[in-house]
């Protein structure tokens, strides 16, 4: 049976090595080890700590090696960061961190050569305290900008885009608050499907979405199977966005709604709960076979037929022109207002990604509009404030489309769902869109904007 670090360790690797998830792949490793609510919250711990302060840790570990990190090989590489987050993040004892990582190393870095480095380099970090590296590394830096960046361990283009997306609102003065919330591990948000489910008496309501709630302690996933996934995990920014197309307007008996990118389907089963009720009919699209498969068990709960083609987005809205009432197009994107679920998401983009995902966004958005009926209402998101993948996609549509569209008040849509408390700042741009932040909202950083086509 592995232990904790072990467990950690290998999800570190397969983030590496394989672009997973963390958020998906450490609660099946905690089971399969059969760890125990201690371990598994070390586990989590070491795991979330070490992804999240990557950057950072990686400027230490190139400052005691006396070699950047490109030249470690990549088991070693991360049982040192693994260490490291243990010896200046945590109160794990030093012998502990150095010797379980130095086991690590030995075992998956190639034997005592590895096992050999791995131990001078972490005892020389455990000789100083973490104010010593900080200094040390941050006295380094280039700019000002790195040095934030090496703090709070953002990328420097992630610190800059942040900047600029709450410049955009006049709250540029609050980026410091908004990094030091990225790296807080979230609360887990519950949604109860309305009509399907009710918010348990013992639970706490979110603040803003009436289906959001958080459970006073215990074990979600036994919830969610108690009563048959019509209770799950989610975002309360997620579930905003799928109520601010689902309650834009009355719904009309009949209407037909389309979830064009709807892996891995969370927004997808609110729609169609809110669907079942209204009596409208829901259909779903996601390209990627896997995520269909998780967009499918995810409407299981719900006794709605919903159709989930694996279609490229573009092409599946072209087939089926002037057809929908209601689109909602969760377009992929940076996924940079959700650092604090995927904290290695950060470390994975590059500013390089940016104007192909923005081209991908545009174009999806532009799908959907052909797909609209007259009058119908397409929703925009992106788990993203980039103002790249918000302000300026949204502005190229309103250039093409003109006259044919109109941007509906996203900000008052989502004030009435939530209540009037909600702090949603005018956009700079004039765009009507609304923008939720972890720090202010305690949600994903996610852009909602709402686009009526006229008739």
């Amino acid at each position: 049976m592995q232990g904790a670090r072990a467990v950690a360790y290998d999800v570190l690797r397969a983030v590496t090595t394989d672009e997973a998830y963390a958020n998906l792949l450490l609660p099946h490793a905690i089971d399969r080890a059969k760890l125990d609510a201690k371990d598994a919250g070390l586990a989590t711990e070491l795991t979330y700590g070490t992804l999240r302060r990557r950057g950072t840790y990686d400027a230490i570990i190139t400052a005691a090696a006396d070699r950047t990190v490109d030249r470690i090989d990549p088991p070693v590489l991360d049982a040192l960061r693994l260490g490291v987050h243990q010896l200046l993040s945590t109160r794990v004892a030093s012998h502990a961190a150095v010797n379980e990582s130095v086991e690590l190393a030995r075992r998956h870095g190639g034997g005592r050569g590895a096992a050999g480095f791995t131990n001078a380099v972490l005892r020389r970090v455990s000789r100083e305290t973490p104010g010593h590296w900080m200094e040390r590394i941050t006295d380094a830096a280039r700019s000002d900008d790195e040095r934030l960046g090496l703090r709070s361990a953002h990328p420097v283009w992630i610190v800059r885009a942040l900047r600029r997306a709450l410049a955009a609102e006049g709250r540029a003065d609050e980026l410091d608050t908004l990094l030091a919330a990225d790296n807080d591990a979230p609360r887990v948000a519950m949604v109860a499907l309305p009509g399907l489910a009710d918010i348990p008496d013992d639970a706490k309501h979110a603040r803003y979405a009436p289906t959001a709630f958080f459970t006073r302690g215990g074990d979600p996933d036994a919830l969610i199977r108690s009563i048959e996934g019509r209770i799950r995990v989610q975002d309360e920014g997620s579930q905003l966005a799928a109520l601010a197309l689902s309650r834009v307007r009355p719904v009309v008996a009949g209407e037909r709604w389309l979830d064009l990118c709807a892996g891995p389907g969370g927004k997808t089963a609110l729609l169609a709960a809110e669907a079942l009720a209204a009596g409208a009919h829901l259909d779903a699209n996601e390209i990627a076979p896997a995520r269909a498969g998780l967009v499918r068990r995810a409407v299981a709960s719900v006794p709605l037929e919903v159709e989930v083609t694996e279609e490229d987005g573009r092409d599946r809205a072209a087939r089926a022109p002037g057809t929908y009432d209601r689109i909602l197009v969760d377009a992929p994107c940076t996924g940079i207002g959700a650092l604090r679920r995927r904290p290695e998401a950060r470390w994975r983009k590059t500013p390089a990604d940016v104007p192909d995902l923005t081209a991908l966004q545009l174009e999806l958005v532009r799908a959907g509009l052909g797909a609209l009926a007259p009058g119908g209402v397409l929703a925009y998101v992106t788990c993203s404030p980039h103002l790249a993948e918000t302000a300026g996609v949204l502005a190229e549509v309103r250039r093409e489309f003109g006259s044919t569209i109109e941007e509906l008040d996203a900000r008052a849509v989502v004030r009435d769902i939530a209540g009037a408390d909600i702090d949603l700042p005018p956009q700079s741009d004039g765009s009507l869109r609304a923008q939720l932040w972890p720090h202010r909202h305690g949600t994903d950083a996610m852009s909602i904007a709402l686009l009526r086509r006229l008739p």
